[in-house]
């Protein structure tokens, strides 16, 4: 009777540790195919570890070119679990895995679990996910806090305009945001977020001022294009390509409905009757 009891007792500890290590993993979501995606694109990339990371993170989104363009992978409810997707990607995400790709490969790394962790410090305000709020939703506030982690530079204009307007568009429009529909409680939380970033503004370049940009971009840029939308930051994101002597945007794009280069220039996205005011620039360093 003892040894039954005893064989029982350690089948339901094991039981609990196997418990204990599946709910370690239960907090990300990802499909086995985004796992050999990374591990793929690691140990193909590890063969030019040495390169400067703005060659690197280039060469990897280049590698993920037709890729098809899927929004809100990331919305998965308010307890906001890692969401790994390598096989749809939005103008954000392309950016983010692009950059947590490159930084795994500098640090030597081949595995899932340090990609993984990258990405996660890219993702969340000091690198701590907890909950919906704590995502970078703004991608002034993403530039900013990566530069506080040290993973981006912020270009900064000397001539540029200092942009200080009312952030707000999340917490004006809680219905466009499933998480915020179903949980209202986390709209002041959003809300007192948006009037740091007001706070805070960003500089960045104008659309009337590009030569003075041309002059600042470098292949490999992460840039975000400043809104004329009230309550928005930045309306669309990418990583800068040098072609034909010519800066283009390679970018997960809506309307091309994948990961593409730009048909024209950066300066198309700028023109006049564009609702893009300008470019900020966030510079990889490793």
């Amino acid at each position: 009777m003892k040894n039954t009891m005893a064989i029982f007792l350690l089948l339901f500890l094991s039981g609990l540790n196997t418990s204990w290590a599946q709910s370690g993993k239960m907090d990300r979501i990802f499909q086995p195919e985004d796992k050999h995606i990374a591990e793929d694109k690691l140990n193909l990339f590890s063969l030019k570890s040495s390169l400067p990371i703005s060659e690197l993170i280039t060469q990897i989104g280049l590698s993920f070119l037709g890729t098809p363009y899927v929004a809100a992978t990331l919305e998965n409810g308010l307890e906001e679990k890692l969401v790994i997707n390598l096989r749809e990607l939005d103008c954000t995400t392309f950016v983010e895995n692009c950059l947590a790709l490159a930084r795994t490969v500098k640090l030597e790394k081949t595995d899932f679990e340090s990609f993984s962790a990258e990405l996660e410090k890219i993702r969340y305000r000091d690198g701590i996910r907890n909950q919906y709020p704590s995502r970078l939703h703004y991608f002034s506030e993403w530039i900013h806090n990566n530069q506080k982690k040290g993973f981006v530079s912020e270009w900064e204009n000397q001539n540029g305009k200092k942009e200080v307007r009312t952030i707000n568009f999340m917490s004006t429009h809680p219905e466009s945001y499933p998480v915020l529909k179903g949980h209202p409680e986390v709209i002041p939380i959003l809300a007192e977020q948006e009037k740091g970033l007001t706070q805070m503004g960003f500089q960045y370049f104008s659309k009337d001022d590009l030569p003075n940009l041309y002059k600042h971009l470098q292949p490999g840029d992460i840039v975000g294009l400043t809104s004329s939308v009230e309550g928005l930051d930045v309306n669309h994101t990418g990583i800068i390509i040098r072609k034909n002597n010519e800066f283009y945007l390679m970018h997960a794009s809506q309307s091309g409905a994948k990961v593409m280069v730009s048909e024209g220039p950066i300066g198309d996205f700028l023109k006049p009757q564009s609702k893009n005011t300008g470019i900020i620039i966030a510079r990889p360093v490793f």
